[in-house]
This record gives structure tokens, sequence and C-alpha cells, in this order.
């Protein structure tokens, strides 16, 4: 079992010159194709594999881990300490840190908004219509807008999301797999 340390952006950025730790991105796909650590490992949580990870890492004298923002490292600090090491690093900030120390990362222009953003979007425009059909065409358009909040209410009570799983299957969301996950 892993000792957990948490670490600064800072302190990531003086190891990381050293190239002395593997540095392990925990976000799901989109989110590292849209912007990572040059050299990072990705190894979503959703497919995170403590075994697969120790490999990965055994040649490197450090393992650190990040997400976004800290959250879900945080959140999920007993997963890391299942990796067969004696220290698992956990960056305090995740690359919101790394990026406000004026830290580079390597970005797709390209990259389609996040899926929840799109989710959002998709259904605040639709709730819109739904109530300005409502109001000036017919009211039955205002069914619309209570389907879609139904639908924001399943997902957000049951984690499935009809819309986000929809909007994946568009062509410009297809995942593209990278690091250990492929």
């Amino acid at each position: 079992m892993a000792k957990i340390r948490y670490i600064s952006a800072q302190e990531l950025k003086q190891l990381y010159d050293t190239d002395e730790v593997l540095v392990c991105d925990i976000r799901e796909h989109d989110e590292f194709n849209r912007e990572h650590i040059r050299g990072a490992l990705n190894m979503p949580l959703s497919k995170f594999d403590p075994k697969q990870l120790a490999i990965a890492g055994k040649s490197m004298e450090h393992v650190a881990i990040h997400c976004q923002s800290g959250n879900r490292t945080k959140m999920n600090e007993a997963k890391f300490a299942q990796i067969d090491r004696e220290e698992v690093l956990i960056v305090n900030g995740g690359i919101s840190a790394w990026k406000a120390i004026g830290c580079i990362v390597n970005k797709n222009s390209k990259a389609p908004l996040p899926i929840m953003r799109q989710v959002q979007i998709v259904a605040g425009s639709l709730i819109m219509l739904g109530v300005l059909l409502g109001y000036f065409v017919a009211p039955g358009f205002f069914l619309l807008s209570g389907f879609v909040g139904a639908g924001l209410t399943f997902a957000g009570v049951t984690g499935f999301c009809g819309m986000a799983n929809l909007l994946m299957l568009l062509p410009y969301n297809k995942k593209q797999q990278c690091g250990v996950c492929q």
C-alpha cells in the first residue's frame, strides 16, 4: 500500500525538470486531448488500474497523479494508495495549478468542447425553444422543456445522461484513445 503525499504544482515542476517523475493524468480522454502536461500518461479514472500504473512508472523515482483541479484525485485517494509503490504523489490543484504557475501544456485547439458543456448548450437551447414556442405558437411546446428538464433530473439521479451519450456519437466527439488505455 502506497503512502500518499500531496505536492504543489511548483514541487511537481521541480521533479518534472529532473525527468524523475511519471506524471499520470486521470482526466477522461476528451479532457486530456484538449490539453495536457507534455509527456503525461493518460489513465482515466473510469479505467484506472493501479497495476498498470505501477508497471508504467517502474523505472521512475516518483509517480505523480493529477486531474483538472485536484478534486478527483482527493476523492479517489484510496485507489491511488493501491499502487505498488512506497509513495504516490498527488498534485494539489491539478493541471489548473500547473498552468497558474506558468508551466506549459500541450493544447489542441481543434478538440471539441467538453461533453458536459455540449449537453448544457443543447439542453438550455431546447428548454428556451420549448418555452418560446409554447408561448408564441402552441402551449404543447412547453412539453419539450419539461421533457428536457426530466432528462436532466434523471441524469443527475442515476448518473446516466442519454443526451451526452447521443452527443458522443457525433463524428467530432469520437473518442481518441491514448496512453495505456488503448
